[in-house]
């Protein structure tokens, strides 16, 4: 029980001289310990490393990110980053858990996250931090964990978004990216704790379909040639064929209408409705009238242009892919506008030093490679995550890293910044050293172990696990029992699908026993005895 000062006066001056001295000592100690870092998690949707000026992709000389190229150049950027499941739901289930899809239990999009089990944030939250997270959730039950929340109802619209929140849903006019960003620095401002350390999850709906840019933006790339991938006209002969039985084709299933906004005409032949995504035009139509008129004016000239030239065939996939990556590339110039105005707001209150800040994304996204836009594939541009993370005089900047990480990672890392123990049943690794400079810890991954449980879905990509090492990669595509090999070293691009050649035969023995013990270290214990019609053969 604690001493009372009248109790205290009583005791021998020797021992009251100890006491003193003890209660000294602890105080000083209280004074020397360091306070834990706070934690800004900014998460967008969709958002490919080529679309990021820091990672050297095609699109680096357009500058599209100049704000978190500035970040990357003050922290330490992964170069070798990977989602586990390419979608944004079980991603984002990931991200929270530390586990893998089949073992958190979200394991495609419309499934209910079980908010019970064990979180980063909740974990934080415990250990005395305030918490917030605001922007996009998609996990369909209530954040758990946090002391403020605000988010959007499943995918939420661009302009004039809806927020759903523990006292209800508001509108809130203007662009969400902008919105989220106002949300996210006023709760900063007005936090009811401030002594603690926080943690804000800060997450854009951006740059996910249908590629909505706000009006400042609308122009940015309207009259720039973007670069073309060699492969935009892959035919995916030699690839399994369920590369060849799914909609995401930017041929045959990008929207003229609903994904690239163009004003439709009599006799306009647009793509079937499987793959149709039509919340974008319906966002258009409630728009103010100020804002549509901007809206209307950007498209104008390149809508009477496609109509008077009647583009067919390749031409006509060459003029989506361009309409396409104008948009994307200004949707994505919004985010970096995000991360320029958080960064700013921490450094203007004195915060840079104290904050670990992460930029990431939930997964990589089809940027016209292999003739495709949306995710979900193990191939690398929908495999492939962002992740920078700046912490001033902590880490070194500038840094790059080329270790195996995954999302899985994200947990741990945080709470063992943060000074949180990391359950046992977490799946990923800290990178904390990795992040302070020091070399790999022992037994660090030597392979990452993927699976996308999404099938059926207005896509029709086939469920599929595999395994990537530092040089090759393997995928089983279960269901029509079909592989993929494919040498990073040699063919980045992954063109050439090398199962079967004689003389990989022990590659692929040694890539298959790996494997199997990477799905038994993981628990997945997934059926994957079944077997379904590859489906649609046609390109």
């Amino acid at each position: 029980m604690p001493t009372s000062p009248r109790s205290v006066s009583r005791l021998h001056p020797l021992a009251l001289l100890a006491a003193v001295s003890v209660a000294l000592a602890a105080g000083a100690a209280a004074q020397e310990a360091p306070r834990r870092p706070n934690v800004l998690f900014v998460f967008s949707d969709d958002h490919a490393v080529s679309a990021i000026g820091a990672y050297r992709g095609r699109f680096a000389s357009l500058d599209p990110t100049p704000r978190i190229d500035a970040l990357a150049r003050q922290g330490v950027l992964f170069r070798n980053s990977f989602c586990t499941n390419s979608l944004c739901g079980p991603s984002r289930a990931v991200v929270l858990t530390g586990l893998h899809s089949h073992r958190n239990g979200f394991r495609k999009n419309g499934e209910t996250f079980d908010g019970s089990q064990t979180t980063f944030p909740k974990l934080l939250h415990a250990a005395g931090y305030e918490t917030a997270l605001i922007g996009k959730w998609h996990l369909t039950s209530e954040p758990q964990g946090f002391d403020h929340w605000e988010v959007l109802p499943g995918q939420g619209d661009y302009y004039d978004p809806d927020l759903v929140s523990t006292v209800g849903t508001r509108r809130i006019e203007g662009y969400c990216t902008d919105v989220v960003t106002d949300l996210a620095i006023d709760w900063l401002e007005h936090r009811e704790h401030p002594e603690r350390p926080f943690l804000l999850m800060c997450q854009h709906k951006a740059p996910h379909r249908n590629w909505m840019p706000a009006p400042r933006h609308l122009g940015l790339y309207r009259d720039v040639e973007i670069p073309y991938p060699d492969s935009l006209f892959d035919d995916h002969l030699d690839d399994a064929s369920p590369t060849r039985a799914a909609h995401l084709s930017i041929d045959t299933d990008m929207s003229l209408v609903h994904d690239l906004f163009v004003t439709p005409w009599p006799g306009l032949v647009d793509v079937g409705q499987r793959a149709q995504d039509r919340s974008g035009t319906r966002n258009v139509a409630r728009m103010s009238a100020a804002v549509r008129a901007v809206w209307d004016a950007a498209f104008a000239a390149g809508n009477l242009a496609l109509r008077e030239d009647r583009l067919v065939g390749r031409e006509l996939v060459r003029w989506k892919y361009q309409r396409f990556l104008q948009d994307y590339l200004a949707t994505v110039r919004g985010v970096d506008d995000s991360v320029g105005r958080l960064v700013d707001w921490l450094d203007e209150h004195g915060l840079g030093d104290d904050t670990i800040v992460v930029y990431s994304s939930d997964q990589g996204f089809f940027l016209g490679e292999h003739g495709f836009y949306d995710k979900r594939w193990m191939y690398e541009e929908s495999l492939r995550m962002p992740l920078i993370v700046r912490w001033s005089g902590h880490f070194p900047a500038g840094a790059a890293r080329d270790e195996l990480v995954q999302n899985l990672d994200y947990a741990p890392t945080l709470l063992d910044l943060a000074g949180v123990p990391v359950p046992a049943a977490m799946q990923g690794r800290s990178l904390a050293p990795l992040l302070r400079g020091d070399g790999p810890p022992g037994g660090w991954r030597d392979a990452i172990y993927y699976h996308y449980h999404g099938y059926p879905d207005i896509h029709d990509v086939a469920r599929h696990y595999g395994i990537r090492t530092a040089r090759w990669k393997l995928i089983r595509y279960y269901q029509s029992d079909e592989w993929e090999l494919f040498d990073l070293q040699d063919d980045p691009q992954e063109l050439r699908n090398r199962y079967g050649e004689p003389e990989l035969g022990g590659v692929v023995a040694t890539l298959r026993a790996r494997l199997e013990q990477l799905r038994v270290e993981y628990g997945d214990d997934t059926d994957v005895s079944e077997q379904r019609p590859a489906g649609r053969q046609g390109g």
